[in-house]
């Protein structure tokens, strides 16, 4: 099955901006999100959405993907499976045995040099407050690390790896030919040593000559507040173990932040809505609204409208790369009651004909979400 247009996904035209995007993906994430969504397709479109984010916000990426299109990412390209390159020319890969042909051969790579290890991702799920407030948590991933009883040679402990008798340490097989054009030298990968340049005699037994171990890690993961969803979190050293003396790679933690119930985040801004009665929309009233650390006073005037905005100042969430905090936006909206009694409806009717008029009608429930977030819920 073919992929859909990144763009597609996101309902966002080919000229959108950073933000449009950004903005796209969030309101995505939250409708599929496994956690809120049940529907049997929900991880799946979910899973689709953060994969075109991931590259659509990617200035470079991006480029490759309006180029390109899906061949940038799948590795049809000649890149190792996504953006990690398009061939590689650093190897040469066929090109190599081409120069060699016609040039006798060009500077050799050692096959012993070190080589940092391969940087690994976890995705890391999180409650709203904790991505809101900042967190501390433990998490174990399976990775390699270097044998300790070989110290990572692959060779039994008190032994080493010898260079390799065929390609000489050098991890090659030159193969000479005569052709009507000359002599020709081509070079292959030394088939006894695989072209690691070197020969184990005696294995040592934990690693099985490979130098490495699959464990499970554990590592101290320190969240700070402020982050969003889809943020991405570098530790570094904490990836797969290098080769031949190389440094190991680096630990990226993603973050997916679960919605929260009452709150709505954009950026550093929260967003609420507060039931009115048609009482206080009319009269004005001074009512209490719950922020993520307390309850405040907010005073409503007289002849409030449904859907009005108030701004909570220096409510929000905390900026994650600055000082200060975002602010709180509520929506107040007019419920309309649904029971009355008889004496209510003649005062209504009274005043309906002195030429009065009502407010906009909304669930109950809003109410109780209101009394959860109250209790810090």
């Amino acid at each position: 099955m073919s992929k859909r247009d990144y763009y597609e996904v996101l309902g966002v035209g080919r000229d959108a901006t950073e933000e449009e995007i950004k903005k796209a993906y969030r309101r995505l994430a939250r409708q599929y999100h496994p956690d809120v969504n049940k529907e049997p397709d929900a991880e799946a479109k979910f899973k689709e959405v953060k994969e075109a984010y991931e590259v659509l916000s990617d200035g470079q990426k991006r480029a490759a993907y309006d180029q390109f299109g899906h061949a940038a990412t799948d590795g049809s390209m000649g890149g190792a499976g996504g953006f990690g390159g398009f061939g590689g020319f650093g190897d040469m890969g066929g090109f190599g045995d081409i120069f060699d042909m016609f040039f006798g051969g060009g500077a050799r790579r050692n096959p012993n040099a070190p080589k940092r290890g391969a940087d690994l991702q976890y995705h890391l799920t999180i409650e709203f407050r904790d991505a809101v407030f900042g967190m501390e948590t433990d998490i174990t991933i399976p990775r390699t690390e270097n044998c300790e009883p070989c110290g990572g040679t692959g060779a039994k402990p008190g032994t080493k790896p010898e260079a390799c008798s065929v390609c000489r340490g050098t991890g090659q097989q030159e193969i000479v030919q005569n052709t009507p054009f000359g002599r020709i030298v081509n070079r292959r990968i030394c088939s006894a040593c695989g072209g690691s340049g070197r020969v184990i005699r005696d294995r040592c037994v934990e690693c099985r000559g490979t130098g490495k171990v699959k464990t499970q890690r554990k590592i101290h993961v320190k969240i700070p507040a402020g982050v969003d969803d889809g943020a991405q979190l570098r530790i570094s050293g904490e990836g797969e173990a290098g080769t031949n003396g190389g440094p190991p790679g680096d630990l990226y933690v993603v973050l997916a932040v679960k919605p929260h119930e009452f709150f709505e985040r954009e950026g550093d801004d929260l967003y609420c809505e507060i039931p009115l009665t048609f009482a206080q929309a009319a009269l004005g009233d001074e009512i209490e609204v719950p922020t993520l650390t307390e309850k405040v006073k907010l005073k409503i005037p007289p002849g409030t409208q449904t859907h009005t905005y108030f701004r909570l100042k220096g409510r929000g969430v905390p900026r994650l790369r600055g000082y200060g905090q975002g602010d709180q936006h509520v929506k107040v909206v007019v419920v309309t009651p649904t029971k009355l009694s008889d004496e209510q409806k003649r005062l209504l009717r009274e005043f309906a004909a002195l030429g009065g008029e009502s407010g906009g009608g909304y669930e109950d429930t809003l109410f109780a979400r209101m009394k959860r977030a109250f209790r810090g819920e």
